[in-house]
């Protein structure tokens, strides 16, 4: 009997396909057509979401903008300057390999943690809070800056658990303990529970035991109440989320005007930079409460629409999840879409009276830079990871054989 030339198995592997580039310049994506369909649409989900962010962001802040700057296109054009540069980063962020990025995760994060804890000391401070780093004209929110280093590296360490030696278990917990605590120091609450919540849905996906994850949910419980009984304005918050009416004129006064302008929209809204909470009343309207603005003008039908979308990207997001080869990518999947539906869900729930007022922004549609750079940079992990589960292989350069040493 004739034997194959071919193994069985080589006849039923289908060959990869192959991401296209100049040796050494990084990887290309290939051709639009050929890209996986979760690809595309993402890509399509987050230009829309970008665009539709601009135009919500130049209705609710223009008044604000004409009467404090002088400028009512003030906030929009920075705003747009940050966007074509986050834009530039979710491009780097696709054409360079998962691999590459997971590499360059932990002196990020080690770089992040020492900018988070350089805002105690020279950070400047806004309401009480010191978040920023201010270089010349640039103010950097390392806070916002550390997320995807967060979720890289949390990828990292949790996709191969079982397999790193406590030592290193205990060096990454503890180095993911310090930047929560150092971004609790700040003091800035929400972002320290929503990195630590990122951190242990990654951990539950990554499959860690369930007493390590019950421990680590109860110690967040706590230090998070701790902080608010030591921190008077977190106590403020709490108290009067529970009957904002009462405080109206005090601590409740920026979830009354919120609700106020949601309650106002109706079923089909005001119209498009026609809301009036934004001209006097509604306080920071361009940030944590522009949910407020978009529901006045959209009305609860266009605020149904938007948490649809939320929806269809969180939807596309774990199918982008599911298909990864790796648990690393996975885990990276998980994490860049938690971050940005899951923030988008809580500064909705902020907005409308669901949970006690917090200060974080809506991605992609809230004023500032620092969330346009991570929301992107964060969507441009995403789209790598598709792009990778879909069988692409970089490609790599051909080493010529040596030539033969000549003879005598």
């Amino acid at each position: 009997m004739g034997h194959s030339r071919h193994p069985p198995a080589a006849l039923s592997t289908p060959a990869p396909r192959l991401l296209h580039g100049r040796p050494g310049a990084g990887f290309l994506p290939l051709p639009w057509q050929q890209w996986p369909a979760e690809a595309r649409l993402l890509l399509g989900l987050v230009a829309l979401w970008s665009l539709v962010g601009l135009l919500v962001l130049t209705s609710a802040s223009w008044w604000v903008a004409e009467r404090e700057m002088g400028d009512g296109a003030y906030y929009v054009k920075r705003q747009a300057i940050w966007l074509v540069a986050s834009w530039g980063l979710l491009w780097l962020a696709m054409r360079t390999t998962m691999r590459r990025w997971l590499h360059l995760a932990a002196p990020s994060l080690l770089v992040g943690a020492l900018m988070v804890a350089a805002t105690l000391v020279v950070g400047t401070t806004v309401n009480g809070a010191s978040r920023w780093l201010v270089l010349g004209p640039v103010q950097l929110q390392p806070s916002e800056l550390i997320k995807p280093f967060i979720v890289l590296q949390g990828a990292v360490i949790f996709s191969h658990w079982r397999r790193i030696a406590l030592d290193q278990k205990l060096l990454w917990i503890g180095i993911f303990g310090v930047v929560i605590l150092l971004i609790l120091k700040q003091p800035n609450l929400s972002t320290a529970a929503l990195l630590g919540l990122l951190l242990w849905l990654m951990a539950l996906a990554g499959g860690l035991p369930l007493t390590l994850l019950l421990g680590a949910a109860g110690g967040g419980i706590v230090l998070g109440s701790l902080s608010i009984m030591i921190n008077p304005y977190q106590l403020d918050r709490v108290t009067s989320f529970l009957n904002p009416w009462r405080v109206a004129q005090g601590d409740g006064y920026q979830l009354v005007q919120s609700l106020l302008a949601i309650g106002s929209g109706g079923v089909l809204g005001s119209g498009f930079g026609l809301s009036t909470q934004k001209l006097q009343y509604l306080p920071i309207q361009t940030t944590d409460f522009i949910f407020a603005v978009f529901a006045e003008e959209f009305g609860y039908v266009g605020s149904v629409m938007l948490l649809l979308f939320l929806m269809i990207f969180g939807f596309v997001g774990l199918r982008v999840a599911l298909a990864c080869r790796s648990n690393q990518h996975r885990l990276v999947a998980i994490g860049c879409t938690t971050l940005l539906v899951g923030q988008s869900i809580l500064n909705i729930a902020v907005a409308s009276g669901s949970m006690p007022t917090t200060g974080l922004p809506l991605p992609m549609i809230s004023y500032g830079g620092n969330s346009l750079l991570s929301s992107l940079f964060l969507a441009g992990l995403l789209l790598r990871c598709s792009l990778e589960s879909s069988g692409l292989e970089p490609v790599r350069p051909r080493r010529r054989a040596p030539r033969p040493a000549p003879i005598g």
